[in-house]
């Protein structure tokens, strides 16, 4: 992504860099104190449980 693109200041870069990391790579990576599911699955199943209860 980094590579691909300019930036015109180093502010740009850095929101683009922290974008990335928290909007996809955060949420797509699986973490193996999660049991191996993504933050999303995770999250999707504490408040499905939750409201179940």
């Amino acid at each position: 992504m980094v590579n691909q693109v300019y930036f015109e200041t180093r502010h740009q870069a850095k929101l683009a860099t922290f974008e990335y990391i928290e909007g996809w790579y955060n949420r797509q990576r699986k973490h193996s104190t999660l049991d191996f599911q993504t933050p999303f699955q995770c999250e999707s199943y504490f408040f499905t449980s939750s409201m179940a209860a």
